[in-house]
């Protein structure tokens, strides 16, 4: 999940680096879903989120040329925060110490 502050007046240029962003992620290998979204009560509160078979399917996303040259130079605008989530499945530990499977 990352999260974007985007000023009223940058917010149709930005949508369209967004989807750009989120299409060259989504063309990737590992990739599940991802999904755009604006915040209702802070409309300069941005949100591009997506899921992915595995960490390393990520990571190896992040490092293709598509992604470098589409999505990258959005992501940077990112919100400076954690953004990598794991699911709270019923019965499942979370915050597990051990080290994360790369895929």
């Amino acid at each position: 999940m990352n999260r974007f502050r985007v000023p009223e007046d940058e917010a149709e240029g930005f949508r369209v680096d967004l989807e750009r962003a989120r299409q060259a992620l989504a063309d990737r290998p590992g990739h599940l879903e991802s999904r755009i979204g604006r915040n209702l009560d802070e409309p300069t509160l941005w949100v591009l989120t997506s899921t992915w078979e595995s960490t390393g399917a990520y990571r190896r996303a992040l490092s293709s040329y598509d992604v470098k040259l589409h999505a990258v130079p959005v992501l940077y605008r990112a919100v400076d925060e954690p953004s990598a989530y794991e699911w709270a499945e019923p019965g499942r530990d979370l915050n597990d110490a051990s080290a994360r499977s790369l895929g």
